[in-house]
């Protein structure tokens, strides 16, 4: 008996489990009780409805993230879940789609200047000024020191760093952004959850709560950031409204979750949003910090 020939009908004991099964579903894992090697369009159909979601719940899932500030943490809260994407899946497709879209779309990300040779200098007078790289190095001098009293090797992995010419210190930087961004911002989803936690402590709500909202909310930045990104010349007309659309979409989805007044709505978007760039700037400078150091 080939693979492409076994049994079609309902197998005694599960495969994968081992129990006892009557039906076309293992009452304990769950598994099909018929079982047969795939077609590739059968392959390309399971992979499509389970991975990618194309049959309903992706749909629903944008829907309700792009035209409905806040509905998809209310669903979800309220219990109605299997119908849309599970959030954190929701979060890292954007997520990753954004950051992929980016690192290939030529943007320029970091651009330290043209390198100056060290024997262009400028004369003014009589006097001769100092040559850039000298001025560069004084101004850095303080980190590297404060790197190598923390820590010897730390010091000169600094010291080669700035050592290195403009171009390689850019590739290096690049590098470091791409591999370590995406990694920096997802471990901010539990600081931004915080943050909501504290500006509405009298709320009552759990912490899963506002995590929640924060995978929902982050999830449509990039989404957005994504469309401006990817945005053709001829759309250019829409970069305005979608932006606006992105600069409101917070504070929108802020007072359907968590009701209240809107102008203390309003308040509490000002304070997460200071809170929440900052804190992508600090984790923005640990991943460039990370091509001082590899």
């Amino acid at each position: 008996m080939t693979p492409d020939t076994l049994p079609q009908h309902a197998t005694a004991v599960c495969k994968n489990c081992r129990a006892a099964t009557d039906g076309n579903y293992c009452h304990q894992c769950g598994q099909a009780t018929h079982l047969h090697v795939p077609s590739a369009r059968e392959f390309l159909h399971e992979f499509i409805a389970h991975y990618v979601a194309l049959e309903g719940a992706l749909w629903k899932s944008l829907g309700g993230l792009l035209f409905k500030p806040g509905f998809l943490t209310c669903e979800y809260i309220e219990g109605r879940r299997a119908r849309y994407l599970q959030p954190l899946r929701l979060y890292l497709t954007f997520s990753i789609i954004f950051f992929a879209l980016f690192k290939f779309s030529g943007m320029e990300v970091i651009n330290l200047g043209e390198e100056i040779p060290p024997s262009a200098v400028v004369v003014s007078g009589d006097r001769k000024a100092p040559e850039p790289a000298t001025e560069f190095k004084r101004a850095v001098a303080p980190l590297v020191t404060g790197a190598g009293s923390f820590n010897t090797t730390l010091g000169q992995k600094v010291q080669h760093f700035l050592d290195l010419p403009r171009r390689d210190q850019e590739v290096a930087l690049k590098g470091a952004f791409f591999s370590y961004t995406p990694y920096a911002v997802f471990a901010l989803m539990p600081l931004f959850a915080l943050y909501l936690r504290i500006l509405y402590v009298r709320t009552g709500r759990r912490y899963g709560e506002h995590f929640l909202f924060a995978l929902h909310t982050n999830a449509f930045a990039f989404l957005m950031f994504s469309v401006l990104l990817t945005l053709p010349p001829m759309l250019d007309f829409l970069e305005l409204p979608l932006s606006l659309w992105l600069l409101l979409y917070l504070p929108l989805a802020m007072h359907r979750v968590y009701g209240g007044a809107r102008l203390a709505t309003g308040l509490r978007w000002i304070v997460l949003s200071l809170l929440h760039v900052l804190s992508l700037i600090l984790a923005v400078m640990v991943a460039m910090g990370a091509a001082l150091v590899g």
